[in-house]
């Protein structure tokens, strides 16, 4: 059913919360789990007193692998129908206007971009880790540290994007975010066709200009895709 909504307030994509929403909350999930991962099999940097589980580590890994399944979906939408979120061709420019509006809304597109980065960053290393090292107590494996270093990453990439939205937009734009109302253009079950029409010109070939003119964000989507794509790939061929 279609919920109604005021113009006055700050509207987002139904599509881009559902994804946004959903990857959000299995990355949480991850990060917290891979915490507690840490805090069983490992703690040489500090630790608090949580209960040793052994099988968090397999929660873990469901967690980062649903986010690595929804992952892909959230990044070709925010590269496409939401490019203006992420930094633009102009942003270096914008960004000695210290103090502005401009400037905020600048560093807002950083930061958003750098979070796609981090977590890019987060799920390839973990799917270069092996499942046996920690209960092994193989613990100097390079890609563990990688591993551990993406968690710090992402969470200071999480801070930084929850503050930048709330600084350009305060709590309405952080509300936005979450609230399940939609217009009427929105409606998922409107979604089935629109998928079928995305699809029919693909196959028509559609897809060859989807990267032309050929641009820094469109080597940095790539690049990303490229990364989830080897992610699944390169561990095939770990000793």
């Amino acid at each position: 059913m279609t919920h109604k909504i005021t113009s006055s307030r700050p509207y987002q994509p139904f599509l881009l919360r559902v994804l946004h929403g959903l990857t959000g909350l299995f990355l949480i999930a991850a990060m917290l789990t891979a915490y507690w991962t840490y805090d069983t099999y490992d703690g040489r940097w500090g630790r608090i007193p949580l209960p040793a589980y052994q099988q968090i580590e397999g929660i873990h890994g469901t967690f980062g692998l649903w986010t690595l399944l929804l992952f892909p979906a959230f990044v070709i939408y925010a590269f496409h129908r939401g490019q203006k979120r992420l930094i633009q061709p102009d942003s270096l420019g914008r960004l000695v206007q210290v103090g502005k509006p401009i400037w905020w809304y600048t560093w807002n597109r950083v930061t958003n971009t750098l979070a796609l980065l981090a977590l890019t960053f987060a799920l390839f290393s973990g799917k270069m880790m092996d499942e046996t090292w920690l209960p092994k107590g193989e613990l100097d494996h390079g890609w563990y540290f990688a591993h551990l270093i993406s968690w710090g990453v992402m969470a200071g990439a999480i801070a930084l994007h929850l503050l930048m939205n709330a600084k350009v937009g305060g709590s309405p734009l952080l509300r936005s975010m979450v609230t399940w109302q939609f217009r009427d253009k929105d409606s998922p079950t409107l979604w089935p066709a629109q998928v079928s029409q995305w699809w029919s010109q693909v196959q028509r070939g559609a897809w060859v200009g989807w990267f032309q003119p050929v641009t820094g964000m469109i080597l940095l989507e790539i690049a990303i895709l490229v990364s989830i794509v080897a992610a699944w790939i390169m561990p095939l061929f770990k000793d």
